[in-house]
């Protein structure tokens, strides 16, 4: 490829929408270009470099006995009906009608559409276990997509669905697609991903895991300790919370005038925020039932471990009308003297487990002091379980040691469903005995724009990526610096060169354009080729290039004679370390 040729140009400017470093780079460098909010073209080098993901993704999924195919991105809704996921999901799965106004949507993911097709042409034992994977376009309305291709509403997914007979099948299945992301990612540029625990979210299912590609501008939060033992996203990280039971003193009822914040009430009272209860109403965004959490005022309820707890797929907070429809008053709440049939109460460990705690007394300007769980809710139904977030410190529930806080992409996950899907949608086989059975079923999934966003956060320097080896849109780029000077010599070494690389099948970026040398090496660098080849009157004059690595200093000449064999050896040498 001729640079005089390539679309897409480089951009001098930073965007103003761009924040973080990967869509700024992928802007600049004329990767991608925006067509409307979180939807983008990709332009020939971008597509470039998503071509050999996908392909990389494709020989690791091969290599696992996946076979691929291809489903449609709009499906009917009566398929997410059999699931119970069309009602259930929220905004961010876009339906619509169609002319005939039946029910459709754009999928954001494909477990029903795989569903209904297994169910038609798998039956019998035999047969399984199979897994079936694509690379297709997703769509998800999402309501704020930021950092260019790293929260987009449109996106290419490679989403993979597994099916066994049985739950042992499906372990040993997750472990070997385990493997295979940790190499795909390896593969790619991405040394830096840690797969953790994570919550299942809408997916359903038991078992999951992020994989994470670690990096300041990443929306997930993650926790894990130093020797990376433990490791799991903020939704579901715990701790090794140890929480100190005292003698139970006399309830007291207190005056507080004004103070409705924890620090108010603490300040007030002389005490620290470890020695009060935390209230929080909360109510089922989809059935309007009133939720009350109560944890120490020291810690933050998690809303993920709390929606789980209840199977309330979204939370959202409740109004003071709600509130004081069942005799609490906002700002002065406690379970003291809730109708737990009127609202459905839970209380954290922190809470439990401790003693003599401020909590409100469920009337304005009043607080109890000295509440104790266990002495003063008798009679009142309440459950106990763990729905605090972690805080960087708090001890690892492995080995003890203090969590660090992480922040990372997800850039693929992996769900072990069970039977959600099939159970609900009939995808059924038959054993030996001729007795039928639910299949159980695993999900694979790897954002395509997003792991290439990834690699560029993880590599790059203050002029550009430095695209791996692996994935980048061409192995090496000559620059002929003043091709046309004198007698054009310059122009016909380069061009001789280029073609001498290409038959070699070395992929060449030939910069062409007899830009100046400031002007061409600033557009090389927002390309982040991996090898450069400079040539110039003064290096020709004695039949030399200047041979460079990207991302490093170092300058060598070398002799035009032996390039193609130096840079022959260099690609395969480095393409070598990300197989290995």
């Amino acid at each position: 490829m001729k640079m005089s040729q390539l679309v897409g140009r480089r951009l001098k400017e930073v965007p103003k929408d761009a924040k973080t470093i990967s869509h700024q780079y992928l802007v600049r460098g004329g990767y991608i270009r925006p067509v409307s909010a979180g939807i983008y073209s990709l332009l020939p080098a971008g597509k470039r470099i998503v071509d050999k993901i996908e392909a990389i993704i494709r020989e690791e999924m091969n290599r696992i006995d996946g076979q691929e195919i291809m489903m449609p991105v709009v499906l009917p809704a009566d398929l997410w009906r059999e699931s119970g996921r069309f009602d259930s999901v929220g905004t961010e799965l876009l339906r619509f009608k169609d002319r005939n106004g039946k029910d459709m949507l754009l999928a954001m993911t494909h477990e029903e559409c795989v569903t209904a097709l297994v169910r038609t042409e798998v039956n019998s034992y035999k047969q399984l276990p199979v897994m079936l994977y694509q690379l297709q376009t997703k769509y998800r309305d999402e309501a704020r997509p930021r950092a260019g291709l790293i929260r987009t509403r449109e996106f290419t997914m490679k989403d993979a669905y597994s099916f066994h007979a049985d739950q042992q099948d499906l372990e040993h299945y997750y472990q070997r697609a385990h493997e295979a992301y940790e190499r795909i990612f390896r593969r790619i540029g991405l040394d830096n991903v840690l797969s953790i625990e994570s919550n299942s979210g809408m997916m359903g299912g038991k078992v999951s895991h992020e994989f994470m590609a670690i990096c300041d501008c990443g929306e997930d939060t993650i926790f894990a300790s130093p020797d990376r033992r433990y490791r799991a996203n903020r939704e579901i990280a715990t701790a090794a919370w140890k929480f100190e039971k005292k003698p139970a003193l006399p309830l007291e009822k207190v005056s507080t005038p004004g103070c409705k914040t924890i620090e108010e009430v603490a300040g007030f009272l002389g005490v620290t925020p470890e020695n009060t209860g935390k209230a929080v109403f909360y109510q089922n965004a989809v059935t309007g039932e009133l939720i009350f959490a109560m944890i120490r005022g020291d810690f933050e309820v998690n809303e993920c471990k709390l929606g789980n707890l209840l199977k309330v797929p979204e939370l959202k907070f409740a109004d003071d009308s709600a509130i004081e429809a069942v005799g609490a008053v906002p700002g002065y709440a406690s379970p003291l003297a809730l109708d737990g049939s009127k609202v459905k109460i839970v209380l954290d460990r922190s809470v439990v487990e401790s003693s003599n705690l401020v909590v409100g007394a469920n009337e304005a300007d009043f607080h109890y002091r000295n509440f104790n769980a266990e002495r003063d809710l008798v009679g009142v139904e309440y459950i106990t379980a763990e729905i605090a977030t972690v805080r960087e410190g708090d001890p690892c529930p492995v080995t003890g040691q203090p969590l660090e806080m992480m922040r990372g992409i997800e850039v693929g996950n992996i769900f072990q469903l069970g039977d959600k899907y099939s159970a609900s949608m009939n995808c059924n086989y038959l054993d030996r005995d001729g007795k039928s059975h639910p299949m159980v079923m695993g999900c694979y999934g790897i954002g395509v724009g997003r792991a290439m966003a990834a690699v560029i956060e993880h590599s790059h320097d203050e002029y550009g990526p430095v695209w791996p080896m692996s994935i980048a849109p061409w192995q090496v780029q000559i620059c002929a610096l003043d091709p046309a000077k004198g007698d054009g010599s310059v122009g016909v070494a380069a061009e001789k060169l280029y073609r001498e690389l290409s038959g070699a099948g070395v992929e060449v970026l030939y910069d062409d354009r007899g830009e100046k040398a400031g002007f061409m090496f600033s557009d090389a660098d927002l390309l982040g080729i991996p090898l450069r080849l400079v040539i110039s009157p003064k290096t020709l004059a004695s039949d030399e290039a200047e041979f460079k690595r990207r991302g490093s200093r170092e300058v060598v000449r070398i002799q035009l004679s032996g390039a193609v064999e130096l840079v022959t050896a260099e690609i395969e040498k480095s393409l070598r370390s990300f197989r290995e």
